[in-house]
């Protein structure tokens, strides 16, 4: 996930994102391998990024930014629905609005994916001071990504994923294997995971849910596949 910034003072590239749950796991299953999650941080680059943080107080600057691609946008325009469109993402602009804030139907959405206005992207507006971690919380969430996890004595791994993913989904971020010869699923909450032994108890225990393919995983939850080879 690239994150991109600008008017505070954050570190540059990547940084590990420091995960309660991921070392609540390490400490249980004592793996051998940790994968914490990684978030990319990179300095007055927008394009290529997810998210954008900015303070509040700075706001300006980057919707000045939209506002002249809004401009000659409409300047060249020829079809009248996105001339509408273009004047009111104007009009929100100029309102200090960014247009992720903004409500859009779905072929006002695919007209902006096209003309990629910068703040149609995630945009936090930072009102007081946080730490690095704080901010990749906030940007998670704003962009509306999760974590679930596989944890055993191998390995534990977050995995970062957009919510409402389906366990297929989430299969395929393991492994493209995984989501093609997938069975079944087994599902664990990240409370009960942490009260049974191992993801064998939880079977036992009958904590562990068995997932169709649609299952809709949910955050923090700790999963295994079962798949055909």
């Amino acid at each position: 996930m690239k994150i991109g910034f600008t008017g505070i003072d954050l570190p540059e590239g990547k940084i590990k994102y420091q995960d309660d749950t991921l070392i609540a796991l390490s400490e249980k299953d004592k793996p051998k391998k940790i994968s914490p999650f990684f978030a990319e941080l990179i300095r007055d680059e927008f394009i290529k990024s997810e998210v954008i943080v900015i303070p509040a107080d700075q706001i300006l600057d980057l919707l000045i930014l939209d506002m002249e691609k809004m401009e000659t946008r409409l300047a060249r325009a020829e079809d009248e629905s996105e001339k509408g469109l273009v004047e009111k993402c104007l009009a929100e602009l100029e309102n200090e609005t960014p247009l992720c804030e903004v409500s859009f139907d779905e072929h006002e959405k695919k007209l902006l994916h096209e003309l990629a206005p910068h703040s149609f992207k995630p945009v936090i507006q930072l009102e007081k001071k946080m730490d690095v971690n704080q901010i990749i919380d906030e940007a998670l969430a704003k962009a509306c990504y999760m974590f679930f996890y596989t944890s055993g004595p191998q390995e534990s791994h977050a995995w970062l994923i957009k919510k409402g993913s389906d366990i297929i989904t989430c299969a395929g971020k393991i492994h493209s294997d995984l989501a093609r010869g997938f069975i079944k699923g087994d599902v664990v909450s990240f409370e009960d995971y942490m009260s049974c032994h191992n993801f064998n108890e939880c079977k036992s225990k009958g904590v562990a849910r068995l997932a169709d393919r649609d299952y809709v995983v949910q955050p923090n939850e700790i999963i295994e596949i079962r798949f055909n080879t």
